[in-house]
């Protein structure tokens, strides 16, 4: 069956991990039913050698657009070239640690075609420490764009590894934006604000690699910074209201602030994961 062509975008940096870099780009290419036309890989700044020999050896795929930057420009400014360099008008997220499943993009594409109206569709995920198998989370999101655009008034609604979307939509909403660890949020909250459409398939499409103490992590003084100045970008702009907004920051100063890594990591489970599989 012809599918719409399209491109992946992703990036690598010097902390990457050579083993987990070659799983995730084998996990898009060689792995999938449906294969992509294009990946476009940047390689942000100075890597180790080991990554080196990766990049290497998928540069030699005609598929693969690689595009090395001399110095290291970070998460947002990675997203931005690779997302704008791509040449097709689909264009979909992979991180450089994580699987997706063999059937991602099929899935992914069968479900555009279907719902020609849709500016970007994602999936739900897993997550898991060490071992593939050795699942811990899940993180299932609402699969309808009314549920969808309400979920993204209080929380991020999109898995951002899982999401295709229409390159032109993405453009017009300003494209991806540096914005310190919501540079996804920020760019779903932009593109509600033009009247794109979103879904979501309810299946795991992606098998998301974590430490043991990322939960713990989501915390500090920056990252609340950061998800206080995106609710009053959201109340400015009439999204939510004040007392949503007093409602999303108080949690967010409680959580990201106040309790110790031990504990926000336990909350985090119980509250922004689910243990069963969808």
């Amino acid at each position: 069956m012809q599918h719409q062509p399209f491109s992946v975008y992703t990036s690598v940096y010097k902390n990457d991990d050579a083993a987990f870099v070659d799983r995730a780009l084998e996990s898009i290419t060689d792995k999938q039913t449906v294969k992509p036309n294009e990946v476009v890989l940047v390689v942000d700044g100075p890597i180790s050698e080991e990554v080196n020999k990766v990049v290497e050896k998928y540069s030699k795929r005609k598929e693969f657009k690689i595009i090395r930057l001399k110095e290291n420009v970070g998460h947002g400014g990675a997203l931005k070239l690779s997302s704008e360099n791509c040449s097709y008008d689909l264009i979909a997220k992979m991180d450089a640690d994580d699987v997706s499943s063999p059937e991602r993009f099929e899935k992914l594409l069968s479900f555009l075609e279907k719902n020609p109206d849709v500016d970007v569709v994602g999936g739900n995920i897993s997550e898991f420490i060490d071992s593939e198998d050795n699942v811990v989370a899940y993180r299932n999101v609402p699969t309808t764009d009314s549920d969808i655009k309400k979920y993204l008034k209080k929380r991020c609604p999109m898995n951002h590894v899982t999401i295709m979307m229409k390159k032109e939509s993405m453009l017009k909403a300003g494209g991806y934006l540096h914005w310190f660890c919501d540079e996804d949020y920020y760019l779903w909250i932009r593109m509600f604000l033009n009247k794109a459409n979103f879904a979501n398939i309810d299946e795991t499409l992606v098998n998301v690699r974590i430490g043991k103490e990322m939960y713990g992590r989501r915390g500090g003084k920056e990252y609340f910074r950061s998800e206080k100045k995106l609710q009053k970008f959201m109340l400015k702009n009439k999204i939510i209201g004040r007392f949503t907004y007093f409602s999303n920051v108080t949690k967010r100063f409680i959580v990201q602030r106040l309790l110790p890594n031990s504990i926000r990591g336990f909350v985090f489970r119980k509250l922004a994961r689910s243990n069963k599989k969808k």
